[in-house]
């Protein structure tokens, strides 16, 4: 796909998930995160299409929720054990380093949260000095079924552990919103986080969702793990719900 296809297609998807949310009179959201949260989590179900949503992917597995102002994505558990630089990526990407891939692309995810009334920021910067990701702060829930065929529901937080305190990792995600890169031998241009910077842990000037906090890349410096004792089985379906919080409860907060 060439550069003005995949552009064309970007922005096709964001001008379906905007007229879907003007057609229903729709604001961004400003309830507080833990109703939206609630009310997410009844429409969804960790398995099935979710009824009521506008797909945004002729082949992926991601919806938008006019009525919540939330993105859906479907996908899988990845990885239950070892250090992180993700929490999630799309499938096919960077699955050695993440706990859930989605089975989606980053742009899809990035349109949708522009529909849902995300402002994005600016990624992380490293020169002339470190400079931390900005953005939206973004609620990030995970819904899935145990071995009983009960429906469950976490925090994204709550499946990444602090390596220092071993405690599930507090801070919240901003939208930061990645960018573009033009291959200069092909002239296509790129969606950066498709390649796999999707939902960070560690720090990178190429994430679609980042941490508003200083968080090394090397190896010897990870500041996050999986929560094992918290992650149901690998290849688990789960179901994220992504939810911009209103710019009153992040103030609060």
């Amino acid at each position: 796909m060439n550069g003005t296809a995949r552009r064309r297609r970007t922005a096709a998807c964001l001008m379906l998930v905007c007229c879907v949310t003007l057609t229903r009179g729709q604001e961004p959201a400003t309830n507080k995160v833990s109703k939206a949260a609630s009310d997410a989590v009844a429409q969804s179900q960790a398995s099935g299409t979710p009824e009521g949503l506008t797909k945004l992917s002729e082949k992926n597995d991601v919806w938008f929720d006019g009525k919540r102002n939330a993105v859906v994505v479907d996908g899988q558990v990845c990885l239950r054990a070892g250090q992180l630089e993700m929490f999630a990526c799309p499938k096919g990407t960077k699955e050695h380093e993440s706990v859930v891939s989605l089975n989606c692309l980053a742009e899809e995810v990035h349109a949708g949260l522009l529909a849902a009334g995300a402002k994005p920021g600016s990624p992380v910067s490293f020169n002339p000095e470190y400079k931390a990701a900005t953005g939206q702060i973004v609620d990030v829930y995970v819904l899935w079924k145990d071995a009983q065929g009960n429906k469950r529901q976490s925090r994204a937080q709550d499946w990444v552990k602090h390596t220092q305190t071993g405690k599930p990792m507090s801070h919240d995600w901003v939208f930061a919103g990645s960018g573009f890169w033009k291959d200069p031998e092909t002239g296509q241009e790129h969606y950066r986080a498709n390649g796999g910077d999707f939902i960070c842990l560690s720090n990178f000037p190429t994430a679609m969702l980042d941490l508003p906090i200083e968080s090394s890349q090397a190896n010897a410096d990870l500041m996050f793990e999986a929560f094992s004792d918290n992650i149901p089985p690998k290849g688990t379906k789960v179901r994220v719900v992504l939810i911009p919080r209103a710019a009153k409860d992040s103030a609060a907060k």
